[in-house]
């Protein structure tokens, strides 16, 4: 049985693979550019970014020897930005304790910064031809139906049990073609909700699809409501700058914000917040908007306040009054969109 669901999928993937830029490769670099990209994010969205990284960053020496903030801006808009941290001080991690060269052993590839077990798996089985398992959120859905697994994929031992399952199946012959026929299948066919039962080449070897409950599974933990959290971003301007701040906290680390205070004031509170938070006596405070950007576990509500600084006016430590060519170089995340629209538009009539 198992020898025929590799057989039917791998047919099934001859005829029915996506053709994406990092298919058909042997190259442990590329692997690992496009599988970080890929986590928690479409792939239409990921071709842009790929190409422009590798033009910029073609290999593990170049990205390493980059600074931070370029990899950041480059990675601006795709999100998820411990992913580019990760994947930067992980390239800087295989020059000097690998000579440059990515390990094909799964457990080495895991000492590596921000490779998890199933980057590892696909580095190994697509570059490497490894038969190892690259179990993400499209195996596991494949995997529960396929086996007929109706407990808990959030429990430990069941995920154990998945895992072990993802792996007796891959084969010696192409196991890099098998697994990403499994996230092919997952992403296109074996899909959330209710899949595509008719068009699987696996609905045979199904325990899920004999049984009529596929729609059930995985059986899922149950999510906690993202945290609602309430914010004034101040733009502060001087001069013809906007004052900008570097975040250190480990979200959005490293990226440049508008500065901002949590809770919410009103325009006659703001200058003496403002002037409480960060030394800063500001006038001329005025509304002008909200925004919202849901993350994983947390929603951003925004007001967004313009105000006026003196023109000589020091930047606290960590900010930075910038320029609009500056403020064009530096890396924002998208959660600053409507803010940064804004300062455009200020700068620009300044």
């Amino acid at each position: 049985m198992k020898e025929q669901c590799q057989r039917l999928l791998l047919d099934w993937y001859d005829k029915n693979a996506r053709e994406l830029p990092w298919r058909g490769i042997h190259d442990p670099y590329r692997t690992w550019v496009s599988e970080t990209m890929l986590q928690q994010t479409r792939v239409e969205t990921v071709r842009g970014y790929y190409d422009r990284f590798l033009k910029r960053f073609p290999t593990v020496q170049a990205l390493a020897e980059a600074p931070q903030d370029d990899v950041l801006k480059l990675w601006e808009g795709l999100g998820y930005y411990s992913r580019a941290r990760n994947l930067h001080k992980g390239a800087q991690q295989v020059v000097e304790q690998y000579a440059g060269v990515i390990p094909s052993d799964p457990a080495e590839l895991r000492r590596i910064s921000g490779i998890g077990p199933y980057t590892a798996g696909a580095i190994a089985s697509i570059a490497y031809d490894r038969p190892i398992p690259a179990v993400d959120g499209n195996v596991i859905r494949v995997v529960s139906r396929l086996r007929g697994i109706r407990e808990n994929v959030g429990v430990p031992s069941v995920r154990r049990l998945l895992e072990a399952e993802a792996a007796s199946l891959v084969p010696s012959n192409r196991p890099g073609d098998f697994n990403q026929a499994l996230m092919d299948l997952g992403s296109g066919v074996c899909v959330p909700g209710t899949p595509s039962c008719e068009r699987c080449p696996l609905k045979g070897c199904c325990a899920a699809f004999a049984d009529g409950d596929a729609d059930e599974l995985p059986v899922l933990p149950r999510k906690n409501p993202p945290r609602q959290l309430r914010y004034d971003v101040c733009l502060i301007l001087s001069g013809g700058r906007i004052l900008m701040r570097q975040r250190t906290e480990a979200m959005l680390s490293g990226l440049w914000v508008y500065p901002m205070l949590e809770g919410q004031n009103t325009v006659s509170r703001l200058p003496a917040a403002v002037r409480k938070a960060w030394k800063l006596t500001v006038s001329s405070v005025r509304a002008e908007g909200e925004a919202r950007h849901v993350f994983t576990h947390q929603v951003w509500n925004m007001r967004l306040y313009v105000m006026e600084a003196e023109e000589q006016a020091h930047a606290p430590a960590g900010m930075r009054f910038v320029s609009p060519e500056e403020m064009e170089a530096l890396a924002i995340p998208t959660a600053m969109r409507a803010a940064r629209a804004l300062a455009v538009k200020l700068l620009r009539g300044c």
